[in-house]
């Protein structure tokens, strides 16, 4: 049986780092991925995932085993990527969406050439479609459906009660759907 993320918070705070590692294991890819998504960049979106866990890392003896680890590190991960992304927009600098799996697709030897284009270009359209919505919507579907929380766990991540939270969901999932049908041509 896996052993929880507040137990192996507890085992760090301990000072049984190598607990860390689990919890670096169980969440980077996701964290990742979810940067990346609201980043728009691929090198933004791991230096935000790196920065979440060397802040959960630090701030490790603040945290209280009552409540849940994956709520405090979904909150540090938006906020990072809030930073982020106000830091982008002053600079100016716009990076291209890059799809968090074309890596993992083209590696995939089953997988044909224009299985992986197809793919990334339905990513591409995806990401397009999320940078359209309301920031509170789009981090409400990027935290339940790419990161996989609860809406308990997307409400208190995002400071919200649980209906809003459904609302942000479900708000942004309509828009997003008539988006990517305008973008596919599908509708005028």
């Amino acid at each position: 049986m896996a052993v929880s993320d507040e137990e192996l918070m507890r085992q760090v705070q301990a000072g049984r780092h190598a607990a860390f590692e689990t919890l670096v294991a169980r969440y980077r890819p996701v964290l990742v991925r979810v940067a990346v998504s609201k980043l728009g960049d691929r090198a933004l979106g791991e230096d935000a995932a790196q920065e979440t866990l060397l802040a959960v890392f630090a701030a490790r003896h603040t945290f209280n085993p009552r409540y849940s680890f994956r709520t405090w590190l979904w909150t540090i991960l938006l906020h990072l990527c809030a930073q982020q992304w106000k830091r982008q927009q002053s600079s100016d600098r716009c990076g291209g969406v890059i799809d968090p799996q074309v890596a993992d697709a083209t590696a995939n030897n089953a997988e044909t050439a224009l299985d992986a284009l197809l793919r990334t270009e339905r990513s591409d359209l995806l990401q397009r479609a999320l940078l359209e919505l309301p920031e509170p919507q789009a981090d409400a579907l990027r935290l339940r459906f790419f990161a996989g929380l609860t809406f308990d766990e997307v409400a208190a991540a995002m400071s919200s009660s649980v209906s809003g939270a459904k609302q942000r969901v479900k708000h942004g999932l309509e828009r997003l759907a008539h988006r990517l049908r305008t973008l596919q041509g599908v509708e005028p």
